[in-house]
């Protein structure tokens, strides 16, 4: 005789085992769709690491990987992806008075913005197909040195403009 608890358990399952769509990540990906190909995001910023291009273009390929049972492919993958890194910006975002009329005022608080432009080709189902850009952006202290501070800034950044690829592609949000 089974347990309540088992009984329960498989109650709860069936219903998920049957889907094939469904993932504990958010993602809906069609039965049918097997395979992802991400091609080199380059770096076609005017500013920023140098590194950025492979930055992006392997942690975009991590994500997919850890979030999908697809297999990654280098070309002709049911779901394509490709674009480039289009902007990176430092600006200004809380002044500071300097405390008296002979000092200059300055900027305490500074911006990184980055603009990734992404192409998204769904071979099985072209209704999700999209060219889009994402941005976004990490606010810093102007008293935290940029230079040892700017890979992990771009890493921060990087990370959710590649939660929005994901959910504007496979997750359809």
């Amino acid at each position: 005789m089974k347990s309540m608890g088992s009984r329960l358990t498989w109650i709860f399952l069936l219903p998920l085992m049957g889907c094939g769509v469904y993932s504990f990540t958010g993602a809906s990906i069609s039965p049918d769709v097997k395979t992802i190909s991400i091609q080199t995001f380059f770096n076609n910023a005017p500013l920023g690491p140098s590194n950025m291009s492979n930055l992006f273009t392997e942690a975009i390929k991590d994500y997919f990987q850890q979030n999908t049972s697809l297999a990654l492919i280098d070309n002709n993958g049911d779901l394509q992806f490709d674009g480039y890194i289009e902007n990176y910006t430092i600006t200004p975002v809380g002044a500071t008075a300097a405390g008296s009329s002979r000092d200059a005022d300055y900027s305490q608080l500074s911006r990184i913005t980055i603009t990734v432009y992404a192409t998204y080709t769904n071979l099985k189902d072209d209704q999700f197909d999209f060219e889009q850009r994402f941005s976004f952006f990490k606010d810093y202290d102007q008293d935290l040195d940029l230079a040892s501070n700017e890979q992990d800034f771009v890493e921060e950044i990087f990370e959710q403009i590649i939660i929005d690829i994901f959910n504007a592609s496979v997750a359809n949000w």
